[in-house]
């Protein structure tokens, strides 16, 4: 389950769960949702259980839509940030609070 929050001008979506190619269309509507009526999109990835590539190429493609700004990832997406040169990319930021601060 995910879920919307407003904040001002920052919309924050929670990804709750795992995330592939079969269950990314609620996030992705919801993503693009948010980055039509808001400056900037924040991703609260705390509660996310497992993402895969196809996860990051939307982050991607948000990211080329959207100031996005992803905040608490766990490890395992981390790790895919870090091993595909994501990190040097997107925004991330290590708390929540961090993430909604401009």
């Amino acid at each position: 389950m995910d879920e919307t929050h407003d904040r001002k001008d920052v919309a924050v979506v929670t990804a709750v769960g795992e995330f592939d190619a079969e269950t990314l269309g609620p996030i992705r509507a919801e993503l693009f949702a948010a980055a039509e009526t808001h400056r900037v999109v924040v991703l609260d990835a705390a509660a996310l259980n497992f993402a895969d590539s196809s996860f990051l190429n939307l982050l991607i493609q948000l990211h080329r839509a959207t100031l996005l700004r992803i905040a608490a990832p766990p490890h395992q997406l981390s790790r895919l940030f870090e091993m595909t040169g994501a990190d040097q990319l997107l925004d991330v930021r290590p708390t929540l609070a961090e993430a909604v601060r401009s």
